[in-house]
């Protein structure tokens, strides 16, 4: 699978399907789909094959991520907005379908804002559609998210000790991982300086208006999504998990506050949705692109 220069390091990603060449790049729709933290395309293994016959599918890893580079920088949200974007027009993609999970979700709106006639449509899950308050973050992981945004304390927990990688893939799942999947995931993050971007990711969750900076973003992509009538969207939500972000209280508020959208229920699962429910993601998927002619 291919890797592509980017800024000054290089993305890999998983390219499936097909898409035609013109002039001016690429035309017909290319299906982005973008993992969250700490996962890396390797989330979408078992969905990226049920949508081949959309056309073109790409999932990167993110900067920092898989088997993404890993430069010398501080993996803020701001750098991760940069180099998917640069990703984004290397490979040229004008008409774009989006599909999110968690701060990949997140980089998809945020994306979608700033470029809303190249989007076709937008599908998300587990992930910020406004700004959180310490109450929206799952009971369970309170103590440990307020520990990692600790300064000194979440290196030592994060970068150090890995606490966050080896916690988050035993608790965001309800099937566990086979050895050889726990592998794909772990393998990119060996050495403690690897870990940065696990790091930098949990302290970017805009929580009691902080980071000022991903709150500014997100208010902006919140204000986007409750206007843009035009792009069809698709929250797929899940249960039977402590460790999900959108139940049915932030479900109901998506409904009164995001247009042009879709709700479909997928089953129980964690917050790695896909681990979980691939099929029920795939199928969903394929019924919202077929409705709204995406693809």
């Amino acid at each position: 699978m291919p890797h592509i220069h980017v800024l000054d390091s290089t993305l890999y990603y998983e390219d499936s399907g097909a898409i035609v060449h013109g002039r001016s790049g690429c035309t017909g729709t290319a299906f982005v789909l973008l993992h969250g933290n700490p996962a890396s395309s390797h989330l979408w293994r078992k969905v990226l094959p049920r949508l081949r016959g959309l056309g073109r599918c790409l999932a990167p890893d993110l900067i920092g991520m898989g088997r993404s580079g890993k430069p010398d920088i501080a993996y803020s949200y701001d750098d991760q907005a940069r180099y998917l974007d640069a990703w984004i027009e290397a490979l040229g993609l004008q008409d774009v379908a989006l599909v999110g999970i968690d701060c990949g979700a997140s980089l998809c709106f945020d994306w979608a804002r700033r470029h809303t006639s190249r989007v076709r449509g937008i599908a998300f899950m587990e992930t910020i559609v406004r700004p959180l308050s310490r109450a929206d973050i799952p009971v369970a992981a309170r103590p440990r998210f307020s520990a990692f945004r600790t300064p000194a304390m979440g290196e030592k927990l994060v970068i150090a000790q890995n606490q966050f990688l080896e916690g988050a893939l035993k608790a965001t799942v309800l099937t566990p991982l086979t050895d050889a999947d726990r592998s794909a995931y772990e393998d990119p993050f060996l050495e403690p300086e690897s870990r940065r971007p696990l790091l930098a990711w949990s302290r970017a969750l805009p929580i009691d208006g902080s980071p000022a900076d991903v709150v500014a973003r997100v208010e902006a992509y919140g204000a986007w999504l409750a206007s843009s009538s035009a792009v069809p969207k698709l929250l797929l939500t899940f249960e039977g998990s402590p460790t999900l972000m959108i139940g049915p209280d932030l479900t109901n508020w998506c409904k009164a506050n995001i247009a042009a959208l879709h709700i479909h229920h997928c089953g129980a699962a964690g917050h790695l949705a896909p681990e979980d429910q691939p099929d029920a993601i795939a199928d969903a998927l394929l019924d919202w692109c077929r409705l709204h002619d995406i693809g």
